[in-house]
């Protein structure tokens, strides 16, 4: 049976920052991924606050040569007409943005991780975890996977939104929503209001988010907050004369935390743990920062400097003190609309 210290299930910015900090303070790290990269996710656009982090990953250079489309702030119409909101400025000028392409940022963040010695099991699929009882209780010491039984000192679940680590320990789930689903698709062609900055533009029923990803390439998100069909052949107005292009995606983004972020010999990243919808502008600053708090703590915890316990459980605050404080700046975004939802201002 394989051994490591840490086995990451999920190859996204969660699980890759977390592979690459603990690589970086000395851990055997073992990560698998159920899908072939290049992969498809939705593009974000990532504050360039995010600079810093990626330093710290040693994938800075790596993402500035990538080539993305770069912005200073956002266009936004919210609750009045639209109107500029740039990311700031220092004495060398305006802080830029990146729209991210999500299939090549992830891959640069995994190529970091096997550069580090990071064993990359891809495509591989976690099936089932393994549980013994200890001394003190059970404890998750590994996974049954699709090439076979894999035991680690710690499992990190870094695989998103399905929540398969909760699912298989029988977690509770604390959701604060409704359902909500983000539907998103992308569009060919020229769109000269939407080449500089993307924008984000709310009105009765929700809100829509459309950027440039690539060179005559456009993403949209489209949120309904009431239970309410989207048109299957829908467009925004500004991309209306576009080609869509490829299929229309969906993502539940209620939302919602699992009740044991971390336990005996596991931790909860990124959206594995807590999920909100994309205005909350920063889910790939949250799984780079939950990745990287986790190899931080796994490097205390195998040097000694701080319990299995303590770690647990200064995680569990962390990502829930950042959950409520989001939790109530979107409750005050959505009191703030025209036709505000009811459940938004419970």
């Amino acid at each position: 049976m394989l051994k490591s210290d840490v086995l990451i299930i999920g190859g996204g910015p969660a699980g890759s920052a977390a592979a690459i900090r603990c690589a970086q303070q000395g851990l055997t790290v073992r990560l698998i991924e159920q899908s072939a990269f290049p992969r498809h996710r939705p593009g974000e656009t990532l504050h360039p606050g995010v600079e810093p982090l990626l330093k710290q990953l040693g994938v800075a250079e790596q993402v500035l040569s990538a080539g993305f489309l770069r912005h200073a702030g956002n266009w936004v119409a919210w609750d009045g007409d639209p109107h500029f909101v740039p990311f700031g400025e220092d004495n060398t000028g305006p802080w830029l943005g990146f729209q991210a392409h999500r299939a090549e940022f992830d891959q640069r963040l995994l190529n970091q991780a096997i550069a580090l010695g990071v064993e990359v099991l891809q495509p591989c699929r976690a099936v089932e975890v393994i549980v013994e009882l200890t001394g003190g209780g059970d404890r998750v010491v590994g996974v049954v996977t699709s090439a076979g039984p894999m035991r680690a000192k710690v499992v990190i679940d870094a695989a998103g939104g399905r929540h398969w680590l909760a699912r298989q320990l029988g977690l509770e789930m604390e959701r604060r929503s409704p359902k909500l689903v983000a539907r998103y698709g992308y569009a060919q062609g020229h769109c000269d209001v939407r080449d500089e900055v993307p924008a984000i533009v709310a009105d009765t029923k929700g809100w829509t988010w459309t950027a440039q990803v690539r060179p005559g390439l456009y993403q949209w998100t489209r949120l309904m907050l009431e239970p309410q069909r989207l048109a299957s052949d829908f467009l925004p107005q500004e991309l209306a004369a576009l080609r869509p292009q490829g299929h229309r995606y969906a993502a539940d983004v209620t939302w919602r935390k699992v009740g044991g972020l971390a336990g005996p010999g596991y931790f909860l990243a990124g959206d594995a743990g807590t999920v909100l919808d994309p205005a909350s502008s920063h889910g790939v600053l949250k799984a780079l920062m939950s990745g990287m708090m986790l190899g931080h703590l796994l490097g205390q915890l195998f040097r000694r400097e701080r319990s299995e316990q303590a770690a647990a459980q200064g995680y569990g605050e962390w990502v829930t003190d950042w959950f409520e404080h989001d939790v109530e700046k979107l409750k005050l975004m959505y009191q703030a609309l025209p036709q505000p939802p009811a459940w938004a201002a419970a």
